[in-house]
């Protein structure tokens, strides 16, 4: 029935308010990546787009390499709140149907990450631009609104991926313990070795949304699409586990 959805769906949201660890990390999605946008632009960002190999679009999200990290911490601690304690037991005691329950999990976790997503993308983007002085860059610049209204998405869909691969997991620590190294290390390294093979990872996908004229295999949005598929993926393989896996 429709308002048994809507009953899940607002339980959900609550447990995302009430809950510390979650709550936190959603909350540091934004604080993160707009002070250090800000730190970057005020301390070193001219310095950035006098360099010839400088992208001023891409290097105006600088801070969301931060940020990213945030959100894989929001999307791994909304769901792993759920195997300690039996918390678990619990939700699918009050919500039998494990696909409702997973359904609106993952409905309430994505939606809270876009929506901080895009507040921090406008926010990061137009607080950074104001110490650029005779070198900030616009709204209407090409590709800007683009890039800002992608890096919401971006995050988001970053969000869902690790809440994804912790339902499979059943743990922040592991899922924090691969992705935040992998992002950080593995596909700057990957990258470097062949920059083919780098452009189809989940985070380097979806960052080309993030230049002006991305120069490797993906286009903004192509690039976009790739990222939500491996969140795709994760998000099935989190419905498997929950399906399949005893409480």
């Amino acid at each position: 029935m429709p308002h048994t959805a809507v009953a899940v769906l607002r339980s959900e949201w609550i447990k995302v308010r009430s809950v510390r660890a979650v709550h936190g990390s959603l909350t540091a999605v934004f604080v993160v990546t707009v002070a250090i946008s800000v730190l970057f632009s005020a301390t070193i960002g001219q310095s950035e787009v006098n360099d010839l190999d400088g992208e001023p679009l891409f290097n105006a999200f600088y801070a969301l390499n931060f940020g990213q990290i945030a959100a894989i911490a929001f999307g791994a601690t909304a769901l792993s709140s759920e195997f300690a304690g039996g918390a678990l037991r619990v939700s699918l005691s009050a919500v039998p149907r494990r696909g409702l329950f997973y359904a609106a999990k993952m409905a309430v976790v994505g939606a809270a990450a876009l929506i901080a997503g895009e507040a921090t993308g406008f926010v990061s983007f137009l607080l950074g631009q104001l110490f650029m002085g005779e070198f900030a860059i616009g709204l209407g610049d090409p590709g800007a609104l683009r890039a800002v209204l992608g890096s919401g998405v971006y995050l988001a869909l970053m969000t869902l991926f690790a809440a994804g691969i912790t339902a499979l997991l059943r743990s922040a620590v592991a899922v924090m313990s691969i992705l935040i190294p992998f992002i950080l290390i593995v596909s700057f390294v990957v990258g470097d070795v062949s920059a083919g093979v780098a452009d189809f990872l989940p985070d380097r996908a979806g960052q080309a949304i993030l230049h002006e004229t991305p120069t490797g295999s993906l286009g903004p949005w192509s690039g976009l699409a790739v990222t939500a598929a491996w969140t795709a993926a994760a998000l099935l393989a989190g419905w498997w586990a929950i399906r399949t896996r005893d409480v």
